[in-house]
């Protein structure tokens, strides 16, 4: 008799197949046999019991069970495709389907879908197309809707675009058609296992050593950070890097949009957003999160991305007492996200004069860091910029450390040097303070190109 998992039980209404014929020349193409194998087996799966099942062990009992189905209906497979038909499985049962080894393989930063056969992964800054693929539209549609369920939300015709969170803290944005053409769209940006240090990142090329060292001075001295940087640039993952420095004895609220930060220390409050529900109701933004954190008791505020009229209250906060507060923004220079922080202040702050707003950021900031992802798949700090002061209506900025571009070495990857300047900072009471001032100078005295 048959096997079925659930030690002997099946689901009610299945019988056992009938045995195949042995004429082999009737049988079906390949990828028929394997779709018919995959429906046999699944009609063999007890899910009351598959739930009971540590990964490990349902997937040896599943390819166990693909073994019998297979040489009762004379299919040939061979070892490999009985242990890959039987991943599949536990992927569509318990995971993401075709996605799950992408998910699980660590080199892998983003993944992106394009429709059923074409997934791109990012790996090491350069994006391929991956061998994976979903069988059909229908299965990814359903791996679509059991992320957005997952998280009590939901992704169809009608409600065509999601944000969505993995259990591990990836990010999942999803649209559907009629806004996806040639969709669904799947764009997963996963969750680093591990914090990244200033060792790696020097190693990796992301930054020299004596700028790693002024990174690391500037987040015991409690300055007042801004990341700025493209999309997948690393502004996250430097926030990540910096805040390992905190104090262990400091009380930080974070507010994210989708929850990325790992923070090390135990007194962290994490704040996340709310979309509204589907009567348009409930909604909690960030600038409301921001405004609540200020009644929190926080040391530091720690805002994931700064997007619209939320920068007035960051810069409030920042200019409050929360010395040591941090936040990213979209921009290409220094230079622009100034100018960006601008514009967003007054999308809620309507008819503040520029010049009121160019005091509160200077006032405000401290240091504004760019970062990018250069064509040769690295991830650099490009500009760290001293917020010096208000000449005028003009914002002052002075590069401390600015990325030249030199020439590509024979292995495509990018030659540079860091130009470095010396004057002195902006925040020089600050490091006098907190008795890094010479720390911070020795540091500058060090640079390697």
């Amino acid at each position: 008799m048959s096997s079925t998992i659930g030690f002997g039980r099946r689901p009610t209404g299945i019988e056992p197949p009938p045995a195949a014929p042995a004429a082999a020349a009737s049988q079906p193409s390949s990828s028929a046999m394997l779709l018919n194998l995959r429906g046999l087996c699944l009609s063999r799966l007890d899910p009351a019991y598959v739930v009971t099942l540590p990964p490990d062990r349902l997937a040896s009992e599943v390819e166990r069970l693909v073994g019998e189905i297979a040489s009762e209906r004379r299919i040939q497979l061979n070892l490999r495709e009985q242990r890959d038909l039987a991943g599949e499985l536990v992927h569509d049962m318990l995971g993401l389907g075709p996605l799950q080894p992408l998910l699980d393989d660590d080199g892998i930063a983003d993944i992106m879908v394009n429709g059923p056969d074409r997934i791109f992964i990012e790996r090491s800054g350069k994006t391929t197309l991956s061998s994976v693929r979903f069988r059909d539209v229908a299965h990814l549609v359903s791996v679509c809707q059991r992320i957005a369920t997952a998280v009590g939300r939901r992704i169809d015709e009608s409600s065509p675009m999601v944000d969505a969170r993995l259990k591990d803290g990836s990010r999942v944005n999803i649209v559907f058609p009629p806004l996806a053409l040639d969709g669904p769209y799947l764009s997963i940006r996963k969750f680093s296992r591990s914090a990244i240090t200033f060792e790696q990142m020097v190693r990796n090329g992301s930054c020299s050593s004596a700028l790693a060292r002024i990174l690391e001075i500037s987040g015991r001295a409690r300055l007042n950070i801004v990341i700025s940087g493209g999309t997948g640039s690393g502004k996250t993952t430097l926030m990540n890097t910096i805040s390992r420095l905190i104090d262990h004895g400091e009380r930080i609220v974070t507010i994210e949009d989708a929850a990325e930060l790992q923070l090390q220390q135990p007194h962290v409050v994490r704040l996340e957003t709310r979309l509204a529900n589907l009567e348009g109701k409930g909604e909690v933004t960030q600038r409301d999160l921001v405004r609540n954190a200020l009644r929190m008791r926080p040391d530091r505020i720690i805002i994931g991305e700064v997007r619209g009229s939320e920068a007035f209250d960051m810069l409030q906060a920042m200019n409050t007492g929360h010395d040591g507060s941090m936040s990213t923004i979209h921009s290409n220079t220094t230079r622009d996200a100034v100018t960006r922080i601008e514009n967003m202040v007054q999308m809620g702050s309507m008819g503040l004069p520029s010049r009121a707003i160019r005091t509160q950021i200077v006032s405000s900031v401290n240091l504004i860091i760019q970062v990018e992802r250069h064509r040769d798949g690295v991830r650099r700090i490009t500009q760290l910029t001293d917020v010096a002061g208000l000449e005028g209506d003009v914002v002052v900025l002075n590069d401390i450390f600015a990325y030249v571009i030199e020439g590509e070495a024979v292995d495509g990857r990018l030659k540079g040097h860091y130009r470095v300047s010396r004057s002195r900072p902006s925040f020089q009471d600050t490091l006098t303070y907190f008795q890094l001032d010479r720390a911070w100078a020795a540091a500058l005295e060090d640079v390697t190109r």
